[in-house]
């Protein structure tokens, strides 16, 4: 299938409690800007919710999430985290429509191939409400590729990855953000983090 890479699956599938012990502190950079702009009690989806710690904070803060991962065992983890049963779906099972105030895909959507990017887009531009916020952070490195671990990342640039966003739906507002970070499998890499408002 072009909207996943089976490699990529199996190892967070063989990673997952190693991936989720990495995790264990902190959260996202990208969360709390993200969810000063939502109302009380927002209803949030979020994609490849990992360990759960990103879940577990919007939890706290009075959020209703909906934590999502394509991976069983990356999903078991999260469930232990979170004491409730985390749904597996990958990202090219969403099907719902104006269903949520935000989609949360922190270091996940950067995983889809090029190929079904935009399809994956868009079905997060449907799930959203008008109005709906969406945030996810990318590594980019001037093209797809795999990293030292044999994870694919589709590695956009900011110019196309607002590109991929355009065709896929109708955005009232889109910003970046760029800067450096330290991944699962050392060193530092780029990341671009889009923030998008669904038009409407």
């Amino acid at each position: 299938m072009t909207q996943y890479d089976p490699e990529t699956l199996a190892f967070y599938a063989r990673e997952a409690s190693d991936y989720a012990a990495s995790s264990a502190g902190g959260i996202g950079r990208h969360l709390d800007g993200f969810l000063e702009r939502l109302p009380p009690g927002a209803l949030i989806l979020e994609l490849g919710c990992g360990s759960g710690r990103d879940a577990a904070h919007m939890e706290a803060l009075g959020f209703m999430i909906e934590p999502t991962d394509g991976v069983p065992e990356m999903a078991a983890q999260a469930a232990v985290r979170l004491g409730r049963a985390v749904a597996v779906m990958r990202f090219d099972q969403l099907d719902a429509q104006d269903r949520y105030d935000g989609v949360v895909a922190a270091y996940s959507l950067l995983h889809v191939p090029r190929a079904g990017l935009v399809d994956v887009l868009a079905r997060i531009w449907r799930a959203l409400k008008p109005g709906g916020l969406h945030v996810a952070t990318f590594k980019t490195a001037g093209g797809e590729g795999r990293d030292r671990l044999g994870r694919y990342y589709n590695y956009p640039s900011e110019a196309e990855l607002r590109g991929f966003y355009d065709q896929a739906g109708k955005w009232s507002a889109a910003e970046v953000e760029s800067g450096e970070g330290r991944g699962y499998e050392g060193g530092v890499s780029r990341f671009v983090m889009i923030t998008l408002r669904k038009a409407g």
